[in-house]
């Protein structure tokens, strides 16, 4: 096998710990320019193939899934409705402040504990309580991560949380998305969508690509926030049909998706309802007349295939959410069950179009990876999974590997809102890939040269063809805003 490393199977397998990783990271003899972060491979288990650990670690990630902010916000300390202390308790912002609420933390020790107005050093006493019941989560993990790569703190606790705090005032200086997102976690490009605005005009526009969002378009519709900007005066179904062509005229260039979270709050089962049939649905709306729900989800589906036909006339694929819910106590398993079934009906409709399913639908993979295997449309996106449950993460990418073509997966997407977590997150992704890959050929699944081949292509492969990111970055680069 001539250009490919040589792997033998378990003799090799067995004999890599983290002393032995770590050297052999930073061995001068493998000579090839890395691009991607090898500060968390020295915590791979024994069982991780070397030469797996240092392709996966040294390879870029093109991260497909993030609501970042812009960093001149964090910088000015602009608040978010999730953002409103800048100090490290910033970092447990967002997902792991719904684990806090589920391992019993009160509303009042929440609500200090996330306060500007609290100082950030007494913070740890409210956290402690809860901290050693959701450190080993996804969430947890991610956060626990961060502040070890960024901050140099082995462990948060009454006796590091001032050096904590420090670390985050250092790090929370001009450039540091460029170092947290490129530098540390060796990530190429972002893909963000977005929740101010249906598309962000970033400062940094091939960095923080931007989805253009259509939710809004069908979902309500959202009158005031998509149709103001354009200046239409909508009146008809025909004049919002025009609303969601001026977004697409002014943004599909620059865009590298559409997205849609309407999953949240219905079953992803669109049926092509004809214009004349919504109409006076439309009317009605405009009007602000009540709508059963029989005919908000025919308005919504009729709104929703007419954005998808432009994503699609325009070149752009559809993502939509799948699965499991963000937040707390609130999480209708009985309807998110047909997210699945209800995505193979959406590529048998339009066939043209590209659909990125998002989030592997967790808890129902499963179903997922038919949806992939059958369907030459349907796309599969690992985002924010690995922080969900990373074992059930690289349980899912191990089946797919074996089960559906391997140019239809993407297997990273931090899906935050503060920049310094998606560091964590992307270490985690790359130890499920490494383990994913690794087992797969202890197993017998794969071949040594195999499982190498495949790495380049899951990690940043497939997200350049599936988004045409070198057309779009070209465009970005001269884009009006910058």
């Amino acid at each position: 096998m001539t250009g490919r490393k040589s792997i033998s199977r378990r003799d090799t397998l067995q004999g890599m710990g983290a002393a032995g990783a770590a050297a052999f990271l930073g061995s001068a003899a493998h000579g090839q320019e890395r691009s991607g972060s090898t500060k968390g491979a020295a915590e791979m288990p024994g069982r991780a193939h070397p030469a797996i650990v240092e392709k996966v670690f040294a390879t870029p990630l093109i991260d497909t899934h993030e609501h970042l902010i812009e960093e001149k916000e964090r910088l000015a300390g602009t608040k978010h409705r999730r953002v409103q202390a800048d100090d490290w308790s910033l970092l447990l912002s967002h997902y792991l402040n719904s684990d806090l609420v589920v391992a019993g933390m009160p509303s009042k020790s929440y609500d200090r504990f996330f306060s500007a107005k609290t100082d950030p050093v007494d913070k740890w006493q409210l956290l402690e309580p809860y901290w050693p019941a959701v450190k080993n989560t996804g969430y947890g993990q991610a956060v626990h991560i961060a502040m070890q790569q960024l901050y140099d703190v082995e462990e948060l606790s009454a006796a590091t949380v001032k050096q904590v705090q420090a670390g985050y005032e250092q790090t929370r200086r001009p450039g540091f998305y460029q170092r947290v997102l490129c530098d540390a976690a060796g990530i190429e490009s972002c893909q963000v969508n977005c929740l101010s605005a249906p598309f962000g005009e970033s400062d940094m526009p091939t960095l923080l690509m931007q989805d253009l969002s259509i939710v809004g378009m069908f979902a309500g519709p959202n009158l005031k926030g998509f149709g103001k900007p354009t200046g239409i005066d909508v009146k008809s179904l025909a004049d919002w049909h025009r609303v969601i062509d001026w977004w697409f005229d002014k943004y599909a260039k620059y865009a590298v998706a559409v997205k849609s979270q309407n999953a949240y709050s219905r079953d992803i089962d669109y049926e092509q309802v004809p214009a004349e049939k919504a109409e006076g649905l439309f009317k009605k709306r405009i009007e602000n007349k009540p709508l059963t729900g029989q005919e908000r989800k025919a308005l919504e589906d009729h709104l929703f295939w007419y954005a998808v036909g432009k994503a699609t006339e325009h070149k752009l694929p559809v993502k939509l959410h799948t699965g499991y819910y963000a937040g707390r106590n609130r999480m209708p398993l009985e309807r998110l069950i047909h997210n699945a079934g209800s995505a193979c009906e959406l590529c048998r409709q339009a066939p043209e179009t590209r659909f990125v399913f998002m989030h592997i639908c967790y808890p129902y993979y499963e179903e997922l990876l038919s949806v992939a295997k059958q369907y030459s449309n349907a796309y599969i996106d690992m985002c924010w999974a690995w922080i969900i449950n990373p074992v059930a993460a690289q349980d899912f990418l191990k089946k797919f590997l074996v089960t559906a073509p391997a140019n239809k997966i993407l297997t990273f997407g931090g899906d935050y809102i503060p920049v310094e977590p998606v560091l964590g997150h992307a270490t985690i992704a790359r130890r499920g890939i490494t383990r994913a890959l690794s087992e797969l050929v202890e197993e017998g699944w794969l071949t040594g040269p195999d499982a190498m081949d495949l790495v380049d292509p899951i990690m940043h492969q497939n997200a350049r063809q599936i988004f045409d990111l070198p057309e779009k970055t070209r465009h970005l680069k001269n884009a009006p805003w910058t």
